[in-house]
């Protein structure tokens, strides 16, 4: 099955070089393009994409604004936020705001290929080790939400356990050790995890986690 994207840069060479490489796969194809987040929006409503490469940085309505609109929407695409700059805040604002990755713009086209196929099936993107990073850096500039605390209590002790351990960068079998369960059994915690506090993948349930203050940042090195 083809996976359709939607690609939203203002620069058009930046643009027309990311459809090309979509393009040039037998298993994507570039549905529709937007040189703004305004029409990024619109574009995504129209076509409904499995996935949109989003530029963080745009005119009349940013990434991140726009990202934010199409989650408050409904829409299913998974978004996609491409930058210059590695681990920058406007990239974790776009985490928060529901994009489940984000990629530098200088990726090789093979990888950006892999990338849109990854979080097509609704994987996170980013690697464990990545996440812990970024949100090391940010959250504690987080205040704990009173909402997303009590969504917390939603959860079991054993699914509460895993969510913790997830936003500790491990892995689905690192957890499976630590709790002597087996991989599937971690793999449907997660699900049940991700259906209970309404989140889109892996990515969202570890910023829930450090917004809740479930988990801390971990402290600098002396």
């Amino acid at each position: 099955m083809t996976i359709r994207v939607v690609v939203a840069d203002d620069q058009d060479l930046v643009r027309t070089g990311l459809t090309m490489i979509i393009n040039a796969r037998a298993d994507l194809a570039v549905v529709g393009e937007a040189a703004d987040g305004a029409e990024a929006v619109t574009v995504a409503e129209r076509t409904r994409p499995d996935v949109v490469l989003m530029d963080v940085r745009m005119p009349r309505r940013d990434g991140i604004a726009a990202t934010r609109d199409l989650v408050a929407a409904g829409n299913p695409a998974r978004i996609v936020m491409l930058t210059t700059f590695d681990l920058d805040e406007p990239v974790y604002a776009a985490l928060r705001a529901g994009a489940s990755a984000f990629l530098l713009k200088d990726t090789r086209p093979a990888d950006l290929a892999e990338a849109v196929r990854v979080v097509a099936r609704g994987e996170a993107l980013l690697a464990p080790t990545v996440t812990r990073r970024l949100l090391d850096r940010f959250a504690d500039r987080l205040p704990a939400s009173s909402t997303a605390t009590g969504e917390l209590a939603a959860l079991t002790a054993r699914e509460v356990e895993v969510l913790a351990l997830t936003a500790r960068a491990l892995s689905n079998a690192e957890i499976a050790q630590q709790l002597h369960l087996s991989t599937a059994t971690v793999k449907t915690h997660l699900s049940a995890i991700l259906a209970k506090l309404g989140l889109r993948d892996r990515v969202q349930a570890v910023v829930f986690a450090y917004e809740t203050g479930l988990v801390r940042a971990a402290p600098p090195p002396r």
